[in-house]
């Protein structure tokens, strides 16, 4: 699938997804945690936004939901109305150079190709403000595949595993990199990881 058949997809099954996930979950909490550890006024983008529920809502007020959606976004624009809502592709971030504290990304990454991947951390950590935080959802495997059927449609997912992954987001420019396993939603367990964007504002993130 490539980017725009992703696209198609979440417009034909975002709020299916939205329906399935939004329960409680200690994942949901890390958001909490990650908003308590910011500075007031603190601007977070949440990429891979949805319908914002379980990430945009606990986020500080004027925070960036980010989605390739139209649907996710409308969704969002329901539950979270004070927020500044994008549309936009997490490989060419519709976002200014270190204009956030903070970037979440729940669930997000595994579907652009893990080709693509390095790509993404680079465009987080040029968005981010030098020491500012990503908390995202850490891959459990190394997978590249087609779920036909999922959540009613088909999706993509795609990862490098776990250690490729770390040692991409050291090479974009991120550092004490720590995770934590917590619930989800739809019955299972995932592990996310907190990292911080390197406090060398003069680093060049596109070295390859």
């Amino acid at each position: 699938m490539n980017r725009r058949e992703v696209r198609d997809a979440w417009e034909a099954i975002a709020a299916t997804y939205a329906d399935r996930r939004d329960a409680d979950g200690s994942d949901a909490a890390l958001v909490g945690e990650l908003a308590a550890s910011l500075p007031p006024e603190a601007t977070v983008l949440d990429v891979g936004c949805g319908d914002g529920a379980r990430t945009l809502s606990n986020l500080p007020p004027g925070s960036v939901g980010l989605d390739l959606s139209r649907e996710g976004l409308r969704l969002a624009r329901q539950n979270v109305p004070e927020a500044r809502l994008l549309q936009g592709d997490m490989t060419a971030l519709p976002v200014a150079d270190a204009s956030v504290d903070a970037i979440t990304a729940y669930h997000a990454v595994f579907h652009v190709h893990r080709e693509d991947h390095p790509t993404v951390y680079r465009e987080f950590a040029r968005v981010l403000r030098p020491g500012g935080t990503l908390l995202m959802t850490l891959p459990s495997g190394r997978f590249h595949t087609v779920r036909e059927g999922w959540m009613g449609g088909r999706m993509l997912f795609s990862a490098p595993g776990p250690e490729r992954t770390r040692s991409h987001l050291a090479d974009a420019g991120f550092e004490n990199l720590r995770t934590e396993e917590v619930s989800d939603p739809l019955g299972s367990t995932a592990t996310f990881v907190f990292a911080d964007r390197t406090a060398d504002a003069g680093g060049d993130d596109d070295e390859q």
